[in-house]
This record gives structure tokens, sequence and C-alpha cells, in this order.
């Protein structure tokens, strides 16, 4: 049973079709599910909250059918019994079969996310809460249309994001990336039409390089940060105190925070 809760967003129900490793840290989950014919996005950073089984269940307890009443609901449940709840990127969806794709950053220690990711098979069920809009409020990049140079910053979890924008740019855009990545075994080719240059950072922080960085000039720049929350939130005010960019042509993002869970995050909310 799916129930929608507020529009433009409803749960859906979901199994694992296959997996792949992308590299070192990265593997690719592809899901499928009926209900995935009710699910639109228009966007390349699309946010998904992911809801995933602890182990010994078969199916993730989450509420959703109490309609609005799911997140008290689901917040009561006893801490070993409440489905694990993350926020991921969508990296792609695809029609006839219905498809989504997502993709897992595994991390040692593993947290729970990362140790369901690393041993999910074919069948596993998930429960997603995501988009019946395509276009909706968790889609955060949105160049004005006048923009002439388009900069983009992440760590590895924002890998998927990055890749997925890169693809949608035309032939031309101007594009200057940044990556972050703890394994050298991560860096792979991006595919973009666009006149793109990517830096990958290995082992070490990116936010320097970026700062020491030579930018091209550009009347309309329009700047996409996202990863951990600390380096998201000093690259903020680098762009505006330091280039001078309206802050209202940055979009940022702090998708993690350096030594808290994203219980102990949304909880400090």
């Amino acid at each position: 049973m799916t129930t929608a809760i507020a529009a433009p967003f409803r749960f859906f129900s979901l199994q694992v079709v296959r997996t792949r490793r992308l590299g070192a840290s990265l593997v690719r989950v592809t899901f499928a599910g009926e209900d995935l014919e009710y699910f639109f996005s228009d966007g390349r950073d699309q946010s998904l909250s992911l809801f995933l089984p602890h182990p010994g269940q078969s199916v993730p307890a989450v509420p959703f059918e109490l309609g609005d009443g799911w997140w008290q609901a689901w917040r009561e449940l006893p801490d070993g019994v409440r489905a694990v709840m993350r926020s991921y990127t969508l990296r792609a969806l695809r029609r006839d079969p219905d498809e989504i794709d997502i993709d897992f950053v595994l991390h040692t220690p593993a947290g729970p996310a990362s140790a369901w990711a690393s041993g999910a098979g074919v069948g596993d069920r998930v429960v997603l809460l995501g988009p019946a809009l395509a276009d909706n409020r968790a889609i955060r990049f949105r160049p004005p249309g006048d923009t002439d140079l388009i900069v983009l910053w992440g760590d590895e979890t924002a890998l998927p994001a990055i890749a997925s924008i890169l693809e949608s740019l035309p032939a031309g855009r101007r594009v200057r990336v940044w990556l972050e990545v703890h394994d050298a075994g991560d860096v792979r080719e991006l595919v973009t039409a666009a006149d793109a240059e990517v830096t990958w950072v290995v082992g070490e922080s990116s936010v320097d390089a970026l700062r020491e960085a030579r930018i091209p000039a550009a009347e309309h720049p329009y700047v996409w940060i996202a990863g951990e929350s600390g380096c998201v939130k000093a690259l903020r005010r680098h762009f505006v105190r330091e280039r001078g960019i309206d802050r209202r042509r940055i979009t940022f993002v702090g998708y993690w925070r350096q030594g808290m869970s994203e219980e102990q995050l949304r909880a400090a909310e």
C-alpha cells in the first residue's frame, strides 16, 4: 500500500534489482517497484529520503499508512525497530522498465546505511520518500537564466549530483568543478558536453585548493556547493566575502556533518 503524504512527495515501496561497484568506495544500487510510475523528477540534484531495514528485518519499519502522522509514529518506534533513514541524491530515473539508481559511499567503519549497501542483494526491500511532481522543493540546482559560469564543489557524497548536473549541461556552458574524494580509486571520467574543467583532490581537503584557484572572470556566475556542512559554510563565506559573488547566486547544501550521525544532525536542526 502506498500512501501520499503532502504533495509533491509520496512513499514508494521498492526492491533492489541489481548492484554495481563504481569505485573503491562507491556502489550503485538500482531499485524497481510498481509505484515508480508515479515518481517524477526533473532535478539533477534531487534529494530523497531512503528508509532501510535493520539486520534481521525483511522490510523497513515505516508507518506510512498513517498519512501525515507517519513522522511522529516513526520517531516513537524503538531504536532497534525504527527504519534507518538517510538522505540521498537520485542518480538516474529510467522508464520501460521503471527504475532508479542511487549511489552509496561505503565507509570504514561502516554505518548502518553503508553496511546495508555493501551487502545489498536482489529482492532486498526499502521504502523511499520521493517526488511525485517533477519540479519540487527538494531540487536545489537552479542556475539563473543569465548564468555565464557555473562553479561546482563537492565531496564524494555530492559526486552523484555533480555527475548528473554535468550530464545535463549543454555544449559550450562554462563549468569549473572541484571534487574531493578519499581514495584515488573513486576518480573517474565524468560525461558532459559542457566546457568543463574538473579538478580532483584525493585524500585531503579541497577547500584550500579552491580558495587559491583562479576562476575565470564572469559577469553572472552561479555557485553550487554540497558536502560536509563545515566545508560548505566555509566555502560559501569565501565566495561571498573574497570572490564578491552575490549570495543569492550561491546554492549550498550540507549533506553531512563531521562527527555527527544523520539522526544527530536532524535533531540539531
